[in-house]
């Protein structure tokens, strides 16, 4: 008869897991590494837990299959817990298993204990305390769920002594229901909508995914329409499509298109990915998603707190588009074409703000120029995102991996390991910022490890660890130190990793060139001037700082 800990792996590969991410101690960690290598699952051994979590995410954003992470017992899951914040917010299918003491309960705290539920329920979809009779229940639910609208992490605690145990498995199928089929008054009146309206604008979200790019740009240029996206579903419509037209900040930079716009349709739009700010726009909202709005799981934020909808239909995206085409036949609006691409130029130009030394937006630029089609680039949060969203050009979804909004520092490193195993074939650049990078520095054993040709480009600007001391002893009055952070480039070596420190452009580009025919990875720290970012900042917000 199969162990628990051998019963969740198969669990784990029937759900379409494609490997285990993780920081193991003892206990029922040990039990499911060695079920996961007996039974041909890969485990990848991580640094840090939050960006086992993080990779795991990625995995299950760019795949059909949840992703899985596994960390100790207490300190391990508290240290989870911002990785697992990042697949809540960012609605990434995510199992994620935990050790537990002995005979622990839920609620009963232990050494290097407490509870788990409790800790992880505002960022997970649901809790679950594994037990040898609800082992294969529970692992089918966990996957069900994670993959169930609106997509999550699903916690699953194991105590180290239920591990072993036998265990009977339980048949079931590990994957959700259907999607419901739109309803048809439901898509004659958004037929109504969208043919009385002039100028509609398409607003698509993190629901948006690879199946329904085809539908999107089908739509937009059957209408045709402008298109913008969150930072999650950049690539949905090409880039260097006519009616792309970039990226939805949440502030100033969209706002001659959207602002125009009579009709906003949005496609796959979770509120999730909107800065909690005042909604700015005054046309109406379509929506049109996988499912209601009103229900984004335990603990969501969002939820329809900044529009409300005139109209929501509800299914599988592409069955919309699918059943709305015919009821929008010979329909065209009345957009300027001429207009429309004055707007995406002006917009392109935005932030290339010239600067003394290596400009941010250059890094980008360069970059694109010099990596081949289908190259993936991760984000991570801070200045430099803008740059890179607006000027990294992506032709299907998947090829910009960026946290949700303003979010998880620390993301892009760990994206990138998980986004390389994922597409062996394809290169990945990850862009970090200093600070971020140094938030995960760790993980670069884990790139050399595994040989993934990552290359890793930090913009360093110092401004994170710029530090003046001011000495007001006798003798030292007004004197001062500066400190501009740790040699990055010294610090990627020790750990076996090629690098090169770029200051210019030519410097930059060589760098780069060099970092293509790496069998393992590259880091560049590039000394980039940030004297623009005031300016840029402006330019996003707009007026007063929207």
């Amino acid at each position: 008869m199969p162990t628990v800990a051998e019963i969740l792996i198969d669990g784990l590969r029937r759900a379409g897991v494609q490997r285990i991410f993780g920081v193991p101690g003892g206990g029922s960690n040990l039990e499911l590494i060695e079920a996961a290598r007996a039974q041909g699952l890969p485990f990848v051994l991580c640094h840090q837990e939050s960006a086992a979590c993080i990779m795991a995410a990625v995995t299950g954003e760019l795949g059909g299959a949840p992703g899985a992470a596994l960390s100790t017992l207490g300190p391990g899951v508290s240290a989870s817990a911002t990785g697992l914040a990042h697949a809540f917010l960012d609605r990434s299918p995510l199992i994620y298993l935990s050790d537990r003491h002995p005979g622990a309960t839920l609620g009963f705290a232990t050494h290097q204990a407490f509870d788990h539920a409790a800790v992880l329920g505002p960022v997970v979809k649901a809790s679950l305390a594994v037990t040898a009779e609800s082992a294969g229940r529970w692992i089918a639910h966990a996957a069900q769920l994670a993959m169930k609208e609106p997509r999550g992490p699903v916690h699953l605690d194991l105590p180290a002594d239920v591990a072993g145990q036998p265990a009977v498995p339980f048949a079931t199928m590990a994957t959700p229901a259907p999607l419901p089929q739109p309803a048809a008054a439901d898509l004659d009146h958004a037929a109504t909508m969208i043919r009385q309206a002039k100028r509609p604008v398409v607003l698509a979200g993190l629901q948006c995914r690879a199946a329904d790019a085809k539908w999107l740009r089908a739509f937009a240029e059957a209408l045709p329409a402008p298109v913008v996206t969150t930072y999650k579903a950049k690539g949905a419509l090409p880039d260097p499509h006519p009616l792309a037209m970039g990226v939805f900040t949440g502030g100033a930079l969209e706002e001659p298109v959207v602002g125009r716009a009579d009709l906003i349709i949005a496609f796959g739009l979770d509120t999730v990915e909107l800065i909690p700010r005042r909604w700015s726009y005054s046309a109406p909202v379509l929506s049109l998603l996988r499912g209601p709005s009103g229900a984004p799981g335990r603990g969501a934020v969002g939820g329809g707190s900044y529009f409300t909808p005139a109209l929501e239909v509800v299914g599988d995206l592409g069955v919309i588009l699918e059943e709305l085409a015919p009821r929008l036949h010979q329909h065209h609006a009345d957009w300027d074409v001429v207009e429309v691409d004055r707007l995406r130029r002006e917009r392109r130009r935005a932030l290339e703000i010239g600067v003394p030394g290596l400009a941010p937006h250059r890094v980008v630029q360069i970059t694109r120029e010099l990596t081949p089609a289908g190259s993936i680039a991760t984000v991570d949060a801070g200045a430099h995102m803008f740059q890179a969203a607006e000027y990294w050009q992506a032709v299907e979804p998947g090829e910009f991996l960026i946290s949700n909004g303003l979010a998880t520092m620390g993301f892009a490193l760990p994206a990138a390991i998980a986004a390389q195993l994922a597409f062996p074939e394809q290169r990945v650049v990850c862009f970090t910022g200093d600070g971020g990078f140094m938030m995960v520095a760790a993980e670069l054993e884990t790139a050399v490890r595994l040989r993934l040709p990552i290359t890793v480009v930090v913009f360093n600007d110092a401004a994170l660890s710029l530090i003046e001391i001011k000495q007001e002893q006798k003798g030292y009055a007004g004197a001062s130190m500066r400190y501009a952070g740790p040699d990055l480039a010294l610090l990627a070596r020790s750990f076996g990793v090629a690098a090169r420190t770029a200051t210019d452009e030519a410097g930059f580009a060589g760098a780069l060139v060099a970092a293509q025919g790496a069998q393992g990875p590259t880091l560049i720290d590039a000394r980039i001037d940030p004297s623009g970012y005031r300016s840029m900042l402006e330019i996003v917000r707009g007026p007063g700082g929207r």
